[in-house]
């Protein structure tokens, strides 16, 4: 069954909590800390698959999961890691995220697998954080969560030329003769009720791979029936055929038939720059020697837009069809496949949402702040402070999560230490806050004392 379509909800894998224990040796009661990391979680994966052509797998499961991060062990022994999620989909599938329906990935050719979730970090394990004043640590540290997303995934079908025309045209019958497609076919409107793909093949070589669009109606372009459901399939084409009923079997005015779908085409957008040539198809069943030819000759034909009398059901003009849209295709300069920017980054956008923190100063001389609470272990747990763009986002973060307005009011000053789970940064003051928001702390890793509880 076709599907183009559907809402699932992702989650990447939790990362592993850290473990503590001790050396355990005889004639030595008190070993050193030696509990190991924890492994880091699974990330959602992305990949283009050229065998599929529907989103029908995600049609009766809704949540979708990486595996989980294990804890670490004792004899600096570290957690596996959790396995990746490979998620398949065809090319020409749009991610968004639900509620805002900000493009998150655009899986094409150019974008054959991406990485839309990043599985937790591990939490480091009690040997991390031996010191000369702390050399037993109970301390471990949790596992980074994971990160869960709602999308919804649509596919935007990547074919050379497109099908088109109103229902009962005899659109699934052309496809089926001029490509290695098999559609359902009948003699009643909306047989097709799903888009497909055939392959026009030269034998030479040469072909092009055509996409038939289901039959549209007046008042498509404003959702009248499924149209806006199928034309956005249209998108990515770089040629449309017009196949039209030239006999008029359905009681139909073929050049009236013409106008509206020219007309939908119009309002729906985008399809300005796209050649088009009509097919007059059904030409076996015409009784009027060439007079409704004439008639759509005269109404549309020009040179950039001709018009040839067709048969899908005995063949006739098929080959001078094909062999004028192969000419058109081979001469026009290939256009770059329309493609999506990404809009919303989970890894940042998800690190930044409204989750709690605390801000907490210890005595000391000089004194020091500690930073803790769901908000800075997610973040923590998705960005590499070891590099330059992760370093940048962790500024960004210190000041948009208004944690640096927090440190403020408990009256941190310059040179005083702050702490935020495993790491410790040197608070530097700076009069203009856009130099403050590029250089406003130095920082390494650092382990906990006792202190640091």
């Amino acid at each position: 069954m076709f599907s183009d379509k559907e809402r699932i909800l992702i989650r990447s894998g939790k990362g592993g909590d850290g473990h503590v224990s001790f050396r355990r040796e005889k004639y030595v009661p008190d070993g050193g800390p030696d509990g190991g990391n924890g492994g880091r979680g699974g990330d959602i994966i992305f990949e283009v698959d050229r065998g599929m052509n529907t989103l029908y797998n995600y049609k009766h499961k809704y949540r979708f999961a990486a595996q989980d991060g294990q804890e670490g062990g004792k004899r600096r022994m570290t957690g596996a890691s959790g396995q990746d999620l490979i998620l398949r989909v065809p090319e020409g599938t749009v991610i968004r995220e639900s509620k805002s329906g900000r493009v998150v990935a655009d899986m094409t050719l150019k974008n054959p697998r991406q990485i839309v979730l990043r599985g937790g970090m591990g939490g480091k394990g009690n040997m991390n954080y031996a010191t000369s004043r702390m050399q037993a640590p109970r301390y471990a540290q949790p596992g980074q969560n994971a990160m869960e997303m709602e999308v919804y995934l649509e596919l935007k079908m990547v074919a050379d030329v497109g099908l088109v025309g109103l229902p009962n045209a005899g659109k699934s019958t052309f496809l089926s003769a001029v490509t290695n497609a098999s559609p359902k076919i009948a003699n009643y409107p909306f047989t097709t009720m799903e888009p497909g793909l055939g392959v026009v093949d030269f034998g030479d070589g040469r072909g092009f791979v055509l996409a038939d669009m289901p039959g549209l109606i007046e008042g498509a372009a404003e959702g009248a029936g499924l149209g806006l459901h199928f034309l956005r399939h249209i998108e990515r084409t770089r040629m449309l055929i017009h196949l039209v009923d030239a006999a008029g079997t359905e009681g139909r005015d073929p050049v009236e038939d013409i106008r509206v779908i020219r007309s939908e085409l119009e309002k729906y957008g985008g399809m300005e720059d796209k050649p088009v040539v009509i097919a007059a198809n059904k030409t076996d069943a015409l009784q009027d020697d060439g007079g409704t030819i004439r008639r759509i000759r005269e109404a549309y034909e020009t040179e950039d837009c001709r018009v040839f009398p067709v048969s899908a059901a005995t063949g006739e003009g098929i080959k001078a069809l094909l062999s004028y849209v192969m000419e058109v295709l081979a001469t026009r300069a290939p256009k770059e496949t329309v493609t999506y920017e990404q809009e919303f980054f989970p890894e940042e956008e998800l690190a930044l949402e409204e989750l709690p923190f605390t801000v907490e100063k210890e005595d000391g001389d000089p004194p020091v702040f500690r930073v803790e609470g769901p908000k800075i272990e997610k973040m923590l747990g998705y960005t590499n402070l070891e590099s330059e763009k992760g370093f940048r986002f962790f500024q960004k973060f210190l000041f948009t999560a208004g944690i640096i307005e927090a440190l403020k009011e408990k009256g941190v000053k310059e040179g005083d230490t702050v702490r935020l789970y495993g790491h410790a940064f040197e608070y530097l003051e700076e009069d203009d806050t856009e130099a403050a928001e590029e250089d406003g702390f130095e920082g390494e890793e650092d382990g906990f004392d006792t202190d640091d509880k």
